[in-house]
């Protein structure tokens, strides 16, 4: 089996910071991209942020210059620091990693449970 656990998220004041962390563990060979996806009440998931085994990076336009994901490939974690917090930000943020088990030929998208964060203003 494969998990991942978010944590890091909380309520947080308009401006602040918070880092989110998700570490994968069970059954792993290796790992493609791992990023960070957030759903808001009445809206659809969005990609917030991703990031390749080589560190080539992608972040929603809405984040770019506040927010920085990283991993540490040996750990099989992944983090999402975020800085200059909105209310907009509000979601539910969820974990995802491509892996490939091991004694498999594919690789399949896992999530984690999601961490809330909200933002005050």
């Amino acid at each position: 089996q494969v998990q991942l656990v978010e944590s890091g998220g909380g309520l947080v004041q308009e401006g602040g910071s918070l880092r989110l962390s998700c570490a994968a563990s069970g059954s792993i060979l290796s790992i493609n991209a791992m990023g960070w996806y957030r759903q808001a009440p009445g809206k659809q998931r969005e990609l917030v942020a991703s990031i390749t085994s080589g560190a080539s990076t992608n972040y929603a336009d809405s984040v770019k210059g506040r927010f920085t994901i990283s991993r540490d490939n040996a750990k099989n974690t992944v983090d999402l620091q975020m800085n200059s917090l909105k209310p907009e930000d509000t979601a539910v943020y969820y974990c995802n990693a491509r892996i490939r088990p091991y004694r498999g030929s594919y690789y399949y998208d896992h999530w984690g449970q999601g961490t809330q964060v909200t933002v005050s203003s």
